[in-house]
C-alpha cells in the first residue's frame, strides 16, 4: 500500500486524478492541497509514498515545495506546461503528466512507480536542487536509511572525505552524501566552512580550541573530534587568527 497525496491548484486537476486513482486499491489517497504551503504542511505531516505535484502554483512552485520537505516521496508531476520536464527528471521524477492527459497515460506513470522505487533509492536521489535553491543553502537534503531527510547547514560540525562520497557529520549523526568533499566545499559558504585538509571540511562556529601541532595545528570541535590541519591549508586556519 502507498500513501498519496494530491498537490494542485485547480479542482478539476485534483478530481482527474482521484477518478483514476480508483482502479488503484493500493494506492490509499490521504489529503490534498491547493497550494504550495499547504502541500508542504501536508506532506511534512503525512509522509506520503507518493505525490501527485503540480509545478504553477500560487506563491510557491512544485519545486519550491521539494525544497522544503523533511523527507522526500516518489513525486510524479502533473502540470500544463512542458518546458518544465528537463528539470522534474533532474530531481528524479518518476513521470512527468503533460495536461490534459488520458487514463492511459496515467496508468503508465502509475506502471513505472515499481521500477522507479528500485532504481532511483535514496542513494541514487541528488540533494541538488536543496544546493541550487539560493547560492548557500541554509538546509540540504542528505540520506539517512534508506530516505532522504533534511538538515539545517549550521548543524553541520564537519565534513570528512569517504571515497567519491562524503561524510556529513553532526552532533548527532553522521550522514553520507553523494557528493565528493570538493563539490561540497563549492557549494557551502566559505566564510564559515573552511577546507583544513584534502580530507577535511569544518564548520569555523563549531570549533572549540586550537592546539598547536609541530608546525600544523590541530583543531578540537565542539563535539570532541580533533582534526588536523594540512601544512598546505595552514594559510586558510591563519585567516581567521587574529
Amino acid at each position: 500500500m502507498k500513501k498519496v497525496i494530491i498537490v494542485d491548484d485547480e479542482i478539476a486537476g485534483r478530481k482527474l486524478i482521484k477518478e483514476y486513482l480508483e482502479d488503484y486499491s493500493d494506492l490509499v489517497l490521504l489529503g490534498e492541497a491547493n497550494n504550495g504551503v499547504d502541500a508542504v504542511k501536508i506532506i511534512n505531516e503525512f509522509k506520503p509514498d507518493l505525490v501527485f505535484l503540480d509545478i504553477q502554483m500560487p506563491g510557491m512552485t512544485g519545486f519550491d515545495v521539494l525544497t522544503h520537505l523533511e523527507e522526500l516521496p516518489q513525486i510524479i508531476f502533473s502540470t500544463a506546461y512542458d518546458q518544465y520536464a528537463l528539470k522534474a527528471f533532474e530531481v528524479h521524477a518518476v513521470d512527468y503528466l503533460l495536461k490534459p492527459y488520458t487514463k492511459d497515460r496515467f496508468e503508465k506513470a502509475i506502471h513505472k512507480l515499481s521500477s522507479n522505487l528500485s532504481n532511483n533509492t535514496a542513494q541514487n536521489l541528488t540533494n541538488s536542487l536543496l544546493m541550487d535553491a539560493e547560492k548557500y543553502p541554509k538546509k540540504i537534503l542528505v540520506e539517512s536509511q534508506n530516505k532522504l531527510v533534511t538538515i539545517s547547514v549550521q548543524e553541520i560540525i564537519r565534513i570528512e572525505a569517504f571515497g567519491d562520497y562524503s561524510k556529513i557529520i553532526t552532533a548527532d549523526k553522521t550522514y553520507l552524501s553523494n557528493f565528493g568533499i570538493s563539490k561540497l566545499e563549492e557549494k557551502l559558504n566559505t566564510a564559515i566552512f573552511l577546507r583544513v585538509h584534502r580530507s577535511s571540511i569544518i564548520n569555523i562556529d563549531k570549533i572549540k580550541e586550537l592546539n598547536k601541532y609541530g608546525k600544523s595545528y590541530d583543531v578540537t570541535m565542539q563535539n570532541t573530534d580533533i582534526v588536523r590541519v594540512s601544512r598546505g591549508y595552514m594559510e586558510t586556519i591563519k585567516k581567521i587568527m587574529y
